[in-house]
């Protein structure tokens, strides 16, 4: 006899044998029906097993274990018995109550449940897309509704620049809402899986996503050349000297260049996470988790001339309070304008660490674990910068092959006995 208390609640643990774990209230003043379900992740829920009218065995999820107590759910499972008794079917009601929400509201759900493995990052981005994006053009559509041809059509509206914005967010803050292809491709491969958490619920039979046409996500990957890296360099110095920019603007686009790290890296870096000893920039939250980030020789000097705020743990500290630099737009624009490098992207800046290192012979797995990817296939767009060891083997066979006809030399090339004749 086991009655459902925060005590028995708390001994649960996952099955060994990877098989949902029950517990059902028995015993003295035990509620028939009342009961906790734990899955192999560890994950668990209070429920209530009911019957309708018509004979069907129902089991309805009253709430997470964590997000109310044993009391709490007990009171809400003796509520949805009274329900059934009066003839009501509590989880008929709810699946109807469900399929009759707006797009904005199954996004807020989604935002709340659907995403307990995304990265706080991962979880900003999708709030601004939906905000900017999907709650604009369908987001007051009742989601059990929306078709493919909805779906095309945001795609086609993001696409066109149509949700394109400048937007004030906070004092002095601003947030730049770009459109185009790509931040429709990316858009769209949200909703996708706003709409697959919404099968999962309850609230949809199939995905309205699934099939649509998706733009090719080509992202502009542009690297800077000898030249052009050189012209950077100069306007950074001359933009110190006469342009007004501040050290840390100008630090922050050095380090970028320097390290490959992405913007948020460098700008949120603290000094607790510099090891001048072992040369290594170490980022406990990076976008592909922990990251061991080994400095060059020109980084840690950059580094170790940077002057430290009292009272501030970040590398690259905000002018105004005590928190980090957040916008580079302004700077980089000024930069760009003197070095005449139109069009040049931040991120551009990681392209051309990589196309360096590719170019110059570094492996392809030595770049990628510079750049922190965890995938092979990320680096792989650098492919072609490498020297291609069958084409340089093929130019030193064939040049020894051929000083060896013009008589030059042998080249090592192997010889008859008799010797050339």
């Amino acid at each position: 006899m086991t009655k459902i208390t925060k005590r028995t609640v708390d001994a649960l643990r996952p099955e060994a044998e990877g098989r949902d774990q029950w517990l059902w209230d028995t015993g003295d003043g035990a509620l028939k029906g009342f009961g906790v379900r734990m899955k192999p992740s560890g994950a668990a829920s209070y429920l209530v097993q009911y019957r309708t009218k018509e004979g069907r065995t129902r089991r309805l999820v009253l709430g997470r274990l964590g997000e109310m107590t044993p009391d709490q759910a007990r009171e809400c499972a003796k509520e949805k018995l009274r329900a059934v008794r009066q003839g009501t079917d509590p989880s008929a009601e709810r699946k109807s109550a469900r399929q009759s929400i707006t797009v904005s509201e199954l996004c807020e759900i989604y935002m709340r449940e659907g995403c307990a493995t995304k990265k706080a990052s991962t979880l900003e981005t999708d709030k601004g897309r939906i905000t900017r994006h999907i709650k604009p053009l369908i987001g007051n559509k009742i989601a059990a509704s929306v078709t493919r041809a909805d779906v095309e059509k945001a795609r086609d509206a993001i696409a066109s620049g149509r949700t394109k914005a400048d937007v004030k967010t906070k004092k002095r803050g601003r947030a730049i809402v770009d459109g185009g292809k790509g931040t429709a491709t990316r858009t769209i491969g949200l909703l996708g899986g706003i709409f697959s958490f919404a099968v999962t619920r309850g609230v949809r039979p199939d995905n309205p996503v699934r099939g649509v046409k998706r733009f090719p996500d080509r992202r502009n990957e542009r690297f800077l050349s000898p030249i052009e890296l050189a012209r950077l360099g100069a306007a950074l110095t001359e933009a110190e000297s006469n342009l007004g920019i501040q050290t840390v603007a100008a630090a922050a686009i050095r380090l970028l260049v320097l390290t490959g790290c992405r913007k948020s890296e460098i700008l949120t870096a603290k000094w607790d996470y510099v090891s001048f000893e072992h040369g290594v920039l170490a980022l406990p939250d990076s976008k592909t988790g922990h990251k061991i980030v080994p400095l060059g020789a020109p980084a840690r000097e950059l580094l170790a001339k940077l002057p430290r705020v009292n009272g501030n743990p970040y590398v690259l500290p905000s002018v105004r309070g005590d928190g980090h630099l957040v916008d580079l737009s302004k700077p980089w624009a000024m930069i760009c304008k003197a070095a005449d490098l139109p069009g040049l992207r931040i991120h551009d800046l990681r392209h051309s660490f990589a196309s360096v290192g590719a170019s110059g012979g570094d492996g392809l797995v030595v770049v990628g674990k510079l750049l922190g990817h965890k995938d092979t296939k990320t680096t792989a767009r650098y492919a072609h910068l490498a020297p291609d060891p069958l084409r340089d083997a093929a130019d030193r066979i064939s040049s020894r092959i051929a000083a060896s006809m013009r008589g030059n030399e042998t080249h090592g090339l192997p010889v008859s006995k008799e010797g050339l004749k």
